[in-house]
């Protein structure tokens, strides 16, 4: 049975208060009477002592879960989509939600299975992260950090220069098109269709790749 959304805030509030240690609901702003809370006791995810409340291991793992999904969208939203800072809290909050289980996984894999959230905070590690002891190579690559002779397809382009933009479009560089990275120095040199092109770091870190091998 899926949780309501205020069910799983209070478990999200609940797991990031000491991993779900018992404590008290005033201490955490909670009404002993909520629905939430019933709905929480009532299925299973925690238990009431007096007016203490903990997770149980059920609890616990869920609520870790839960976690994960917010905090990996919240580098979503910041690294891929630009979110401004401000907004990337409440959006992910609305985002958390409408993931289902198994997703949050490809958006780890794509993001390269990072370790903390925008704001520096840890996000646990799923099972794609186990299966690949931590050291996962990333499923979209910023150019500068792609390997010799490493292939792909543009991804998408991130800059907030126009200039950059259109010089780096102006080199046939669109999403979708296929791309190959030749060497990194002295200069960054790759080819896009039968052109090849050298440009700096600071270029090459705007462009995006879908890795192919």
């Amino acid at each position: 049975m899926k949780l309501s959304e205020r069910a799983e805030e209070v478990l999200e509030t609940l797991w990031g208060h000491a991993q779900g240690e018992k404590k008290g609901l005033l201490e955490l702003g909670l009404d002993k009477g909520a629905s939430e809370i019933e709905e929480l006791t009532r299925l299973g995810y925690a238990k009431l002592a007096n007016d203490k409340i903990a997770l149980t291991d059920k609890g616990k793992a869920e609520g870790q879960k839960i976690v994960r999904r917010h905090r990996l969208a919240e580098r979503l939203f910041t690294d891929v989509l630009d979110i401004k800072k401000k907004l990337v809290h409440p959006v992910s909050c609305q985002f958390e939600h409408l993931l289902q289980e198994g997703i949050e996984d490809n958006i780890c894999i794509l993001l390269g299975h990072p370790k903390t959230c925008p704001h520096g905070r840890p996000i646990p590690s799923g099972e794609c992260c186990r299966k690949t002891n931590q050291a996962a190579t990333k499923v979209i690559s910023s150019l500068d950090n792609a390997a010799v002779n490493q292939k792909g397809r543009v991804a998408y382009i991130h800059t907030h220069d126009q200039k950059k933009l259109q010089k780096i479009m102006a080199m046939g560089v669109l999403p979708g098109m296929s791309i190959s990275l030749i060497q990194k120095f002295p200069s960054y040199v790759f080819q896009v269709g039968h052109s090849q092109f050298a440009i700096d770091r600071e270029l090459a870190s705007a462009i995006y790749v879908l890795l192919t091998k």
